[in-house]
This record gives structure tokens, sequence and C-alpha cells, in this order.
């Protein structure tokens, strides 16, 4: 990742040995890591990380606390570079991949001097002393940054590390022989305190909640709601008749729904149910619905308003729920390609049909089908395109071979490589109508610009049209209005139904 091995000179001549070593040069580097520059301090901390790594003779029972150190260090920077991530508006490309490098990299990088402090000092011998004093606290931040790993994978939706599964699992087996995994130790700085086992729930869960669908920003606050409720999920070493997921510690695989029970019944067997977790996160979501503040005790290092926190509750109480969602519409496998146009611009060009079938001049992307359902597609990228794709998207879509378009989005999207990717697709109507919305008030107005929007004309209720808009058009208090067949429509505004950072769907009623 990111290499500084070339600016440590000779520090590794065995007479000298690695500065790292000495406690005193350790506090002193820490010291003087920038305070005022979180990409040049994690640079440093990374550099320092992987010369660990690279150092076959650094001294075993030191590797955990000097790591330790060096996480304490970077967790302000990383915190600061996390929000940068996640809340900063139309991140570039590059700034983008820049920042999830340096975060992701950072958890990677630690977690693998984790494991090999843990496999060093395993290698010593599991003395009293190393089961009280040290394993509680190493395993314990060995599963938190494996977690970290897993989260910032998440928010490229993919593709999961083959084996993190089985390193995660590992290190609990380890706890849980020397009887520490549910022992409390600190983690430092704002994240308070926690256990081995605590850590592997959380992500057990997190895995379980299937963020797919998901922006990066509600990831983040799924993962939130999920550490506030998590005391409330149940983890029974025995399956019961309502568990819904489990885990087999010793595989390389994520957590299963419990659609069957596995073929062999193991040690390394794990199981967990909502429990009171799902009445009390509905509970929540519906004071949110109502009107009410976040609880007080609910801490999402950050406040968000009730438009954003809603559809991540809804996503949590649906996968966390005692029956999680069922497919509900048959899949059927196909094989054939789509021309795809993003963005609600393109969607009004081919909509108005004013351009013909296929304007010439759009940028038309070509994807395979590879299962239609009647709720949408499933289609493989061969090619990921731009920064546009992401969960949310709004897509025009014609089969090949026809000559109608679609309106759909994205509501899934997986990374299997670095050019490949899975999305799901949900159509949003086949019949869709271009036109442009003016204020009411000011439609009289020749000189008024319109708003280019897209009317959905099938799937909603009586008197009613759902309308595609620009961000920030919709407004309760306005009605908008346009021409048709030389008369003028006016739509009441009802219901602001999805907003994403492209666009917004809304209901309004109809008024002739």
């Amino acid at each position: 990742m990111l290499n500084k091995m070339a600016n440590l000179g000779g520090l590794f001549e065995k007479k000298v040995g690695h500065p790292l070593a000495d406690s005193r040069e350790l506090q002193r580097i820490i010291s003087e890591l920038p305070k005022d520059n979180a990409f040049k301090a994690l640079d440093e901390i990374a550099g320092w990380l992987e010369s660990l790594l690279a150092a076959d003779d650094f001294p075993v029972e030191r590797l955990f606390e000097t790591g330790r150190q060096l996480e304490d260090a970077a967790g302000a920077h990383l915190r600061r570079l996390a929000r940068d991530y996640l809340q900063t508006l139309r991140l570039s490309k590059a700034e983008e991949k820049r920042l999830w490098l340096i975060n992701g990299g950072l958890w990677r990088l630690l977690s693998s001097v984790y494991e090999r402090a843990l496999d060093g000092l395993l290698g010593l011998g599991v003395t009293a002393d190393f089961k009280r004093n040290t394993l509680p606290a190493l395993s314990t931040r060995l599963i938190a940054a494996l977690r970290a790993v897993v989260k910032w994978e998440q928010f490229h939706y993919g593709p999961m590390p083959g084996d993190i599964w089985q390193r995660l699992g590992r290190v609990l087996l380890v706890a849980e022989a020397a009887g520490v995994a549910d022992r409390p130790v600190s983690l430092g700085g704002l994240l308070g305190g926690s256990s081995a086992i605590r850590e592997y729930q959380k992500v057990m869960v997190f895995q379980a909640a299937s963020m797919d669908s998901l922006l990066p920003l509600e990831i983040e606050i799924a993962e939130r709601f999920i550490n506030h409720f998590l005391g409330l999920f149940e983890f029974p070493l025995l399956a019961e008749h309502d568990c819904v997921y489990w885990a087999d510690l010793s595989l390389p695989q994520p957590p299963q729904r419990l659609a069957k029970m596995p073929a062999v019944a193991t040690p390394s067997l794990r199981f967990f149910r909502p429990g009171r977790a799902h009445a009390a996160m509905q509970e929540v979501l519906r004071g949110l619905e109502q009107g009410l503040e976040l609880p007080a005790d609910i801490k999402l290092n950050g406040e968000f308003p009730a438009r954003t926190l809603i559809p991540v509750l809804r996503h949590l109480c649906a996968y966390l729920a005692p029956v999680p969602p069922q497919r509900r519409h048959d899949r059927h496998r196909v094989k054939h390609r789509m021309s795809v146009l993003n963005g609600l611009i393109n969607a009004f060009v081919v909509f108005s049909g004013e351009f013909g079938g296929r304007p010439a001049g759009l940028q038309i992307e070509s994807w395979v089908v590879e299962n239609v359902s009647r709720g949408g597609f499933g289609a493989l990228l061969n090619d990921i395109p731009g920064e546009w794709l992401k969960v949310g998207a709004l897509l025009a879509i014609q089969p090949e071979g026809g000559d109608n378009w679609l309106l759909g989005c994205v509501r899934r999207y997986r990374r299997e490589s670095v050019t490949e990717a899975h999305v799901g697709i949900e159509t949003l109507a086949r019949l869709v109508q271009a036109v442009e919305l003016k204020p009411k008030m000011a439609s009289s107005y020749a000189a008024v610009a319109g708003i280019p929007s897209l009317l959905l004309l099938e799937g909603n209720a009586p008197g009613e049209v759902r309308a595609i808009l620009p961000q920030y058009t919709f407004d309760p208090r306005d009605s908008l209005e346009y021409q048709q067949d030389g008369r003028r429509v006016v739509l009441e505004p009802v219901l602001l139904v999805e907003q994403t950072a492209d666009y917004e769907l809304a209901r309004y009623r109809v008024l002739s």
C-alpha cells in the first residue's frame, strides 16, 4: 500500500535493531507525527506498520503493544478521514479512492500486525500471564481491525477477501479456548470498551444485514444502529427453532441464513436470532416516522435528519427480522444484452421521443442481463463504468432488439473484481412521460425555465402520479404544472417517497 521502507535507511541492521522495539523511541516517533495533516500522519503510521511486518527479528513480546500504540495514534486521523469519505458531497473518483485506500489499507495493516503478534505469542506458549494480561486485548483489537476491513470493503461493495471470515473465527476460537472471549477491555480513544465475542457479534450481524443495497453513509449509520442494539440480539451456541443465521468459525465463509441446518454439528458453529432487537428497532423507526427525535442514548457520531435515518432503520428491521424478506418475484435465468443510460437528463431525452429511439451522441452502456423477474433485472458488468454507478443510480434501459425504454434504478451493487460487478436493478416503470414542470404561480411566465421531469404512468394510487424530479425540487407547499394537448395539468404535492444524491421520487395528486 503506502511503502515507507525506502525512507527508513539502515535502521534494520542487527546491531541497531528496529527503532520501534525501544519504548522511548516509539514514544518519540508517535509524538512527532503531524497533528494537523491526517494524510501525512496515517502515511507515516502505515509505513511503520509495514516495517514491523518486514522485520523478521522484531521482539514478538513487543509487537502487540507497538501496534496498539500506533493504532491509538491513528484513531483521530482515521475518524476524520472517514467523515470526509462518508459525508463530503460529490467526491471525485480519485479523491474517493485515495480516502478509501488510506482508511481500509491501515486497518488491513493493523490486522496483519496483530495476527503476527498472536501467532508469535502462541508459539511461545499460552501462559497464565499471556491469558490474563495480553490475549483479551489482542484478540479484541484484532477482531475489531478485521471488522473494520469488512466494513471498508463493503463501502466498495466487495469483493470481500475470501479468508477474512476464517481469520475472524480463528481468533474467536483462540479467545474462547483460553476463557477470555467475553473479557471486557478498553479499545482506547472514543471507541470505549468491548470484548472479542462482542466484536465478532457486531460483524456477524453486520454481514447478516445485507448492506449491498445501502449507500456508504447509510452503511455507516446501520453499523452504529447495530452496535447500539447489539445487546438485544441473541447468540445461542446451539440451533434453536427461531434462530435465523449461523456461522462456522472454522470455515472461510460469511454467516449464512438458516434455511437448513448445517450438514454436520461441530463445536465451531455459532447461531443468532433477532431477539428483542427487532422490536426495539421498530419502536425507534415508528417514532421517527411520527416526527419524534432520535432517542438521546443512540449515538451515531453525527446529527442526521430523519429522512436519512428512516430508510436505514427500515432496511435493518426488514433484514434482521425473525423472518427475513423473501424474494417477491421468481427469477428467470436469461442471457441477453441491454442498453443503459444513466441519469435524469439522459432518461428525459430518450423518453421525450424527440430524438428517436436511440438518440445520437449519448454515451450508452451495454450490460449483460443474467436474470429477470417482474420486479427487475440482475445484470453483469464486465467493465465497471465511471463514478456514477452506485446504489440509487437512475437508469434508462432498452432490452436488446426492442425499441421501448424502461426506467429503473440500481438497488444492489456487488463488485466481483476490479473490473466486474453484479447489479440488481428495480424496474420503476415501463410507461414514462417526459415533461417540463413549472411552479404553478410561475407557469404563466413564458421565460420561466421548465424543470425536466419524468412522470411514471403505472403503479400509482388512484388520482395520483409519481414523478422523478431533480434533487431539491419537491416542496410540500408548492404545486407544479405542465401543458398536455393544449390543456394545463396541475400536480398537487402528496409525499416525497425517495431522495438520492441525483434525483427525487415524489407522489402528486393530479388536478385538471
